[in-house]
């Protein structure tokens, strides 16, 4: 008996150990990731940009609420949210009360296809399975049919009486100290609402420094704001991988990114020009799938800095 039964016992007490591990403890446990970019133009003080991404609130969701207030006390320059807040028809008053103090300082957000759509239970090896025929998102896949419509509307009401820019398929500024911060965004390319033509062109001559924000970190928009000239790159949507293997990484990152660059920072290039990319792996979780593994839930506090210089 026991030599028939032992080791798959051992296997489900494992597998149970490690369910509870990532639903009960890692998928809670927040976290400030402190990144440094050089992409200032000379004589230009350092900014401090908070990104935060994949909230995914669902209402009851308190631990995480609490920790995205707190992070006002970073006194960031700006906050850049870069979409999917939602993970609950209900969560949009949780959401604005969780970023309530962050929309005190100046932002500006991208909606990610959570934000518009509400989600669907699914086997979590479809993520693998369309990996390797090349389908993600609507990128391949038949049009979705039978969809929760989000309430986004309010959400977008908020953010926009609070001063955040709205950058789907536009470009806006902000002021900070007297310079100009061009930002110019996309909306998500997973869903093919990404409209490139209406941004194309590269920053303004205007601003001081300028940056490209998207949800999705999908190659084609990757391309296009590289070749444009963008020196910095921002975007979440993989989740960091969600539940990956450790001492190896991230297996999907439900996009057509490579799993080396599923999160932080990396640089992409295209026509002979070099951007850096950073990915957020977010803070929350899809409602139907709420664990992490050996990738903890973050937001993280961008430093920017002035350009390196070569002699």
């Amino acid at each position: 008996m026991r030599a028939r039964y032992g080791v798959p016992l051992g296997i489900t007490a494992a597998a149970a150990a490690g369910l509870a591990y990532s639903a009960g403890f890692e998928a809670r446990s927040f976290r400030l990731r402190r990144v440094t970019i050089p992409v200032l133009p000379r004589g230009m003080r350092p900014l401090r940009v908070l990104q935060v991404s994949d909230i995914h609130m669902v209402s009851g969701q308190r631990k995480k609420r609490a920790w995205l207030q707190s992070l006002a006390g970073l006194r960031p320059d700006f906050v850049i949210n870069t979409g999917d807040n939602l993970s609950d028809p209900e969560g949009v008053p949780e959401v604005l009360d969780a970023l309530g103090p962050l929309m005190e300082f100046p932002g500006a957000y991208v909606f990610g296809s959570n934000d518009y759509y509400g989600p669907r239970l699914r086997n979590p090896g479809r993520y693998l399975i369309e990996k390797l025929q090349g389908r993600h998102g609507l990128n391949g896949n038949e049009p979705v049919t039978g969809a929760v419509h989000n309430p986004w509307e309010p959400m977008r009401d908020a953010f926009d009486e609070a001063g955040w820019l709205n950058l789907t398929n536009t470009r806006g500024t902000l002021k900070i100290d007297g310079h100009t911060i061009g930002l110019t965004g996309l909306d998500d390319p997973h869903i093919k609402r990404d409209r490139y033509a209406r941004v194309a062109g590269g920053p303004a001559a205007s601003d001081d420094f300028s940056l490209a924000v998207v949800h999705a970190p999908y190659l084609r928009t990757l391309d296009a704001f590289t070749s444009d000239n963008y020196p910095l790159i921002l975007a979440g949507h993989t989740h960091g991988g969600q539940l990956c293997i450790p001492f190896y990484g991230a297996l999907v990152t439900n996009c057509d990114l490579d799993t080396d660059r599923v999160k932080g920072l990396s640089t992409h290039t295209e026509d002979g020009r070099t951007a850096y990319l950073h990915v957020s792996a977010g803070c929350g979780t899809n409602r139907y799938t709420p664990v992490r593994f050996a990738c903890p839930p973050e937001a993280t506090l961008l430093t920017l800095t002035e350009r390196e210089t070569h002699t």
